[in-house]
């Protein structure tokens, strides 16, 4: 297992072989054994084989090819409609409609995802996780017929790899393990952990590319622009008050 963290790597070309009954819930029983807040599973995982469906779903994750390409999608959501239902059916009032269960049902359903993009990995199956889900929430509640109180979090594609990229670059340890207490930067501590990755001939390909001087400007310029970001953080919340989130 140790190995599978280890050596992951994003795939976003995929064979169109199918994944097995089996092996596919054998992943998401290993994603429900996720730890959960006070085992409450507040969360749910909408799986995604159909074509025209993975068709109705395209644009909303920007038409990347890998999201009709690979034979399956899991959208993990955010869910306090369930839990809800049964205290009321209990005779109990529930009160998880605010910010703070909102948080508690994201952290639920992300470590469920990443359960089962370990167990994926592990059967030899690649995965990518889309960021585009929270982007176009709305929409995804549309098709996917997503009721009060359930919010998409994130999408994951799941298929057999048809590409062997090389192992994505990750900061030093020490950039971003602190021990006992929060170690802020210095300028000096900045240069050095961002060192390497400035230094990658990837990178100097992406400046190249993008026509910018370094790599920081490359993020802020041209992948997440203050502007989407604005646009994108308006739009997700008027998603959460419309899906029952915020009312206390």
């Amino acid at each position: 297992m140790l190995d599978t963290l280890l050596n992951h790597k994003s795939i976003r070309k995929y064979k169109n072989t199918p994944i097995s009954e089996k092996d596919l819930n054998e992943i998401l029983e290993a994603g429900i054994r996720a730890s959960t807040t006070g085992n409450m599973q507040i969360y749910s995982i909408i799986v995604t084989r159909d074509e025209q469906m993975k068709k109705k779903l395209a644009p909303t994750h920007f038409n990347q090819p890998m999201a009709t390409q690979a034979p399956v999608l899991l959208t993990f959501c955010a869910d306090i409609n369930r839990f809800s239902k049964w205290c009321k059916q209990r005779k109990a009032e529930p009160g998880y409609d605010n910010f703070l269960w909102f948080t508690n049902a994201v952290i639920d359903a992300m470590l469920v995802a990443q359960n089962c993009t370990i167990a994926a990995e592990d059967k030899g199956l690649g995965i990518c996780y889309l960021g585009t889900t929270t982007y176009t929430a709305d929409k995804i509640i549309d098709i996917l017929e997503l009721p009060k109180g359930v919010i998409p979090i994130t999408t994951v594609v799941l298929g057999y790899p048809d590409e062997k990229p090389e192992l994505t670059d990750r900061l030093p340890l020490e950039g971003v393990v602190h021990y006992e207490t929060y170690k802020d930067y210095s300028k000096e501590d900045i240069d050095m952990i961002y060192a390497e990755k400035e230094s990658l001939e990837s990178t100097k390909a992406l400046l190249k590319e993008n026509e910018k001087d370094n790599l920081a400007q490359v993020f802020t310029d041209n992948r997440y622009k203050k502007v989407d970001n604005i646009h994108f953080s308006k739009v997700f919340l008027d998603v959460l008050k419309q899906q029952g989130f915020f009312n206390q």
